[in-house]
């Protein structure tokens, strides 16, 4: 076997190795169809090697090459579709499909050109560059893009480039042979193999790590999310407030913590049920949620404590927000109970001292929320400043 097709079979398995890969986490979880795109798109690419195994071994006709040709784009165009779906971009179904059709047709009509013919290969490669520019434009698009994704824009940008440098490589490299039978017993069936080879697994792997760091991220989000409220749990919130209030002290600006707890809630329950008592939780968590912008952090604590953490805002300003809210939700009526029957909630406040821990900064919007109730209910109070003496705050914020 000729060195280029010692890579061709080398291809054909990590092809396998690739679809099976990707099919395993559309497996994992049914909501990556992104995955089974990237599958099928690799199984063709096994088709291919296939294909052009049978070429090497049987003899060539133009049928057999242009189907050869047909089944890499149609795999580059899978490739595609999985993109638009990762990315969350329209699916440009008929703009591949028009590249398709007049690439096929055009590897048809060059077939009676010279195989050392530069415009030939131009116009054999020129598809790929094509197709491969497609998924270029469906990442560079997208708006949610980070380092890893602009790794893959890269490198898929690269990859496109690599096929119009082909017909220039084939110069070089002497020829692609007098027929399709003697192309792997060329160097330049070596060179393209190999770089085929090396863009394919580049962009796959890329893929899988990306796919890989979505799914991690969204177990993370699950497993820090409050499922009854849609917020944070406590382990979320502490783990987010905590590099919120470095991120706000590092910038020199106040941070500020208001902590809720609902009024009479067991007695909500003991009314209206635990349906109802779990209306009321949701309805005061869309509320935290929408209250809360871009840089604060809410929180459903545990039970109907609540919590919202919010850099930029000092005493005055967290105070406002907290009477605000306190207000509005008690005007706000519940879905699903009497229309004339009101909620309340009471609010502690306390703004981050110097030197202060999270866990200090809790304390005292606690025993702020625990005067509120002593002090009737649907109030809001604000905490002390007591001093914190320097070297005893337990994980303190630089």
């Amino acid at each position: 076997m000729s060195g280029a097709g010692f890579i061709l079979a080398i291809n054909f398995v990590v092809a396998g190795l690739l679809a099976a890969a990707f099919m395993a986490v559309a497996l994992y979880d049914a909501k990556l169809t992104a995955a089974r795109w990237f599958a099928l798109s690799y199984g063709l690419g096994m088709a291919y090697f296939g294909v052009e195994f049978m070429i090497y071994a049987l003899g060539s006709n133009t049928p057999a090459i242009v189907f050869s040709f047909a089944i890499v784009l149609a795999g580059m165009a899978q490739f595609n579709v999985g993109l638009a779906q990762k990315y969350s971009v329209q699916n440009p179904r008929t703009t591949m499909a028009a590249t398709f059709i007049v690439s096929v047709v055009v590897c048809t009509l060059i077939q009676d050109l010279p195989r050392t013919s530069f415009w030939r290969m131009l116009a054999y490669q020129a598809p790929y560059f094509a197709m491969q520019l497609i998924g270029v434009w469906i990442v560079g698009f997208s708006r949610a893009r980070g380092r890893l994704d602009t790794v893959l824009l890269v490198v898929l940008s690269a990859s496109a480039l690599q096929f119009l440098s082909k017909p220039f490589l084939m110069v070089l490299a002497g020829g692609t042979g007098a027929s399709a039978q003697d192309y792997l017993k060329t160097n330049y069936a070596l060179f393209s193999q190999t770089l085929a080879t090396i863009f394919a697994i580049g962009v796959a792997l890329l893929m899988l790590v990306i796919m890989a760091r979505d799914i991690l991220a969204d177990v993370t989000s699950k497993s820090e999310t409050d499922t009854l409220s849609g917020l944070y749990n406590r382990g979320g919130f502490e783990r987010r407030a905590s590099k919120a209030m470095e991120d706000a002290l590092r910038q020199g600006m106040p941070v500020s913590l208001v902590i809720a707890d609902l009024d009479h809630f067991k007695a909500v329950n003991d009314t209206f049920g635990h349906a109802s008592g779990d209306r009321v939780i949701q309805a005061f968590a869309g509320f935290l949620k929408s209250a809360a912008g871009g840089r604060q952090v809410a929180a459903r604590l545990g039970g109907e404590e609540f919590a919202i953490i919010l850099p930029g805002s000092n005493l005055i300003a967290a105070r406002l927000f907290a009477e605000g809210a306190r207000s509005s939700f008690s005007s706000l009526p519940i879905e699903g109970l009497p229309a004339d029957r009101r909620f309340t909630a009471s609010f502690g406040v306390a703004e981050l001292l110097r030197l202060e821990s999270l866990s200090g900064l809790m304390r005292r919007a606690d025993e702020a929320l625990y005067a509120a109730k002593k002090d009737g209910r649907d109030c809001v109070r604000v905490a002390r400043p007591a001093e914190v003496m320097p070297g005893t705050a337990i994980g303190r914020v630089r």
